[in-house]
């Protein structure tokens, strides 16, 4: 499956280099055919958003959907998280870092207050509100465009 991404800029390189230095993520084999799968996974998630009847629900998919979109663009250029803690926050670090442009820019600034979110939800029962659940829904389908802008189909 031959996927022609947009290459990044030599500030890119060099911001996804020092997510290398810091062991935030590790340089791995190109992966098109796992960057397809998790795009695709996002896509369904999305597909889904307006079924689900509880704004947590809604949430979940969304970031979720974020998430999928940030590991189909790490095996896209050829890049995974680490194993161990922080390994959502180092998806969002990449994502700012390769969607440069609005709304993927955006979209990607918003991914670690959504990543908090979850947290909070998922670790200390912290209520989702509507609001919250639109904004993850509004970023989700904002990095799905951005990242096939870049060439993932």
């Amino acid at each position: 499956m031959a996927v022609t991404l947009s290459p990044l800029s030599d500030n890119q390189v060099a911001a996804v280099q020092a997510l290398v230095d810091s062991r935030a993520i590790e340089a791995v084999v190109p992966d098109p055919v796992r960057a397809a799968a998790f795009l695709q996974k996002a896509r369904i998630k999305c597909a889904d958003l307006s079924n689900a009847q509880y704004h947590e629900n809604r949430f979940d998919l969304a970031y979720g959907a974020c998430h999928d979109v940030g590991e189909a663009l790490l095996a896209a250029y050829g890049y995974r998280t680490r194993s161990g803690s922080g390994q959502h926050a180092n998806v969002g670090r990449f994502l700012a870092v390769v969607l440069d442009q609005p709304p993927g820019s955006v979209a990607a600034q918003r991914f670690d207050r959504l990543r908090r979110i979850r947290n909070g939800q998922d670790y200390r029962a912290q209520p989702v509100t509507q609001a919250d659940a639109e904004l993850a829904a509004t970023s989700a389908l904002q990095l799905i465009e951005s990242a096939e802008k870049r060439g993932l189909a």
